[in-house]
């Protein structure tokens, strides 16, 4: 796509003044360190360069328009060139990860074999995107130390260094280590002398960082690379064990005090951060890290960080939650109802968003995130409004009440509230299994769920399940009448027959991302909504998730629907398919074929 003069000297204006080149081609930009009677100083094409930086997969436009610069990854990636590319054309530069093995998950730092490979992988990353204009540094490895402040681990580290240095002589080598407990100061700068900048990860002890790795004897420039609200290890937890989290709004100071004291507050020695997380991330909750929401809407923290980075606060700044609280206790039995309330400091434009979720349980670090729990929305009572009453599930365990806050400007605010439900837990773990996950098929034996949840005016019903009449595949379908001009039915593929949530049962479905199934009507223009997922909270065995297509108008042609499972919880699907449909003022037939979940995982894998 070309672009005009004017749009060409202003992209090349942006580029230049994030000290970025403007054409990927150009190959590459030389960052350098120079110790100056100030300190330390990095430079990037001969000119001082200062990192103002998320960390995460986060819009990297709002990143620009907020005043910052660069953002950093974990490791290399199909997408890497891709992501390079694009913060080139935007004007940013990207310290780029390379992931490297941990003691945790089976990595040994004694095994000759596993660090000579892992050299070699690195050595390959390095070579292949050490000419791109938009790398700024390398960091060799993120908290591979956590466990393991061995001189093993440092002396790999220092290979890496040396290796880097040889093969690209334009960018300086940082490793990034989980905060500076322990020896890992006087290990780094013992054993790693070819390594230029120590990055640290630090939460709680953020605003203290720079001042306590100077005590600990560090002289090497250091990078805050991830900080942000106090972890859940950092934190209290609650009578029942679980996390008091902190809002939005509360989080974005965390942010403003690891900056302010540890980033600009150590000139000479920091060069400068990236905030975590850049994006949105569920570990632990579904919004202790992130910085924006699922939706993009931006969360207080990316408005404090762009005052920071810009000197000017956002035109719009986002909602502020100043107090959120429970007004029943939380510990409540199965079945009751608690009541929440939100206080906002400006609620003109404001849209109240209540939700319950089951808690993730899960408080350590995960890396990688984790998936979504379980939701509740039929829990909500009367949605909208600062107080709130919710029905809780009869089910016991640790839940977890989310109020999320929009304006009209892409702003929010978000907090979250545990509650514990006194009561035994749903003991059963459904069963998993792989996909394709076949509901219903011509000549199916021993299928998993059996078509005996009838609803409705059931004499009006029948089902033919040996149909030979046009199937869609196969010799037979399945054939549906309705045999009244009005009242209402439905059928629920159940699991076990016969129960509506008193017994547990059901699959694990989670390696599906869809239900897809064929279905035709005898005239056209039969109305008839499909879905899965019917048992509901008020149920001590009920449906993790459920979702449904609507009333869907079916032709007189074979036609494939699909309902979109990603967003759902499949980890107990007891009511595998369903369909329901009113009168429609005289009698009608309808066809189902081939019922199976599908998912784009290879089988055997979740």
């Amino acid at each position: 796509m070309s672009i005009g003069r004017l749009g060409a000297f202003c992209l090349t204006l942006v580029m230049l003044c994030h000290g970025a080149r403007a054409v990927a081609g150009d190959g590459p930009v030389k960052t350098e360190l120079k110790k100056t009677a100030d300190g330390w100083q990095l430079l990037r094409d001969g000119q001082p360069y200062f990192i103002k930086g998320g960390g995460g997969d986060g819009p990297l436009q709002v990143l620009v328009n907020c005043g910052g610069n660069s953002i950093r990854t974990w490791g290399v990636g199909n997408n890497t060139e891709e992501l390079l590319d694009k913060a080139q054309m935007l004007g940013v530069t990207v310290t780029l990860g390379i992931w490297l093995g941990h003691k945790d998950n089976g990595f040994d730092y004694d095994n000759a074999d596993a660090l000579q490979k892992q050299l070699a992988d690195a050595r390959r990353a390095v070579e292949r995107y050490k000419n791109h204009p938009a790398l700024l540094m390398w960091a060799l490895g993120n908290e591979m130390e956590n466990g393991n402040d061995v001189p093993a681990v440092w002396n790999h580290i220092e290979d890496l260094a040396k290796m880097v240095h040889e093969v690209d002589p334009n960018h300086p080598t940082m490793s990034v280590v989980a905060e500076i407990g322990g020896n890992k100061v006087a290990n780094i700068h013992k054993y790693c002398p070819s390594l230029d900048v120590v990055g640290i990860n630090s939460y709680g002890g953020g605003p203290s960082v720079a001042e306590r790795y100077r005590a600990a004897g560090g002289t090497k420039p250091i990078v805050i690379t991830e900080f942000g609200p106090a972890g859940t290890w950092e934190i209290h937890a609650n009578a029942f064990g679980a996390p008091i989290e902190q809002t939005s709004t509360a989080k974005a100071q965390a942010y403003r005090n690891t900056y302010e004291k540890s980033v600009l507050g150590a000139p000479g020695l920091c060069l400068g951060s990236y905030a975590f997380t850049w994006g949105f991330k569920i570990e632990a909750t579904s919004t202790w890290y992130g910085m924006f929401l699922p939706d993009g809407s931006r969360l207080a923290a990316v408005d404090t960080m762009q005052e920071l980075w810009s000197g000017k606060a956002p035109a719009h700044p986002c909602p502020a939650m100043t107090k959120l609280s429970l007004t029943t206790p939380d510990q409540v039995n199965a079945g009751d109802t608690v009541k929440a309330v939100v206080e906002l400091a400006d609620a003109n434009d404001a849209k109240i968003d209540w939700q319950l979720f089951r808690e993730q349980g899960n408080y350590g670090v995960q890396g990688t995130g984790a998936a979504a729990t379980a939701s509740y929305p039929e829990a909500i009572e009367k949605n909208g409004e600062n107080e709130v009453t919710i029905k809780i599930p009869k089910a016991g365990g640790v839940y977890r009440i989310y109020c999320y806050v929009h304006n009209t400007t892409g702003g929010a605010a978000v907090g979250s509230l545990p509650v514990k439900v006194k009561g035994s837990k749903v003991a059963f773990r459904a069963p998993a299994v792989e996909v394709p996950f076949v509901v219903y098929a011509d000549g199916m034996q021993n299928a998993p769920y059996i078509a005996t949840g009838w609803m409705g005016d059931t004499k009006a019903v029948s089902m033919d399940a040996e149909c030979t009449n046009n199937p869609h595949s196969g010799k037979t379908c399945l054939k549906v009448d309705f045999n009244q001009d009005k009242g209402w039915a439905g059928v629920i593929w159940q699991s076990p027959p016969n129960d509506w949530g008193l017994k547990p049962g059901g699959y694990d479905i989670s390696a599906a991302n869809r239900l897809t199934f064929w279905a035709r009507g005898a005239k056209g223009g039969e109305k008839v909504k499909f879905g899965m997922g019917i048992i509901g909270i008020e149920k001590q065995f009920h449906d993790s998730g459920k979702k449904d297509t609507g009333d869907l108008r079916l032709t007189t042609d074979w036609k494939q629907y699909t309902i979109d499972l990603s967003d759902v919880d499949l980890q107990c699907i007891k009511s595998g398919f369903s369909w329901t449909l009113g009168g429609q003022g005289a009698p009608l037939t309808f066809y189902l074929d081939d019922i199976q979940y599908e998912g784009d995982a290879p089988a055997g894998t979740k």
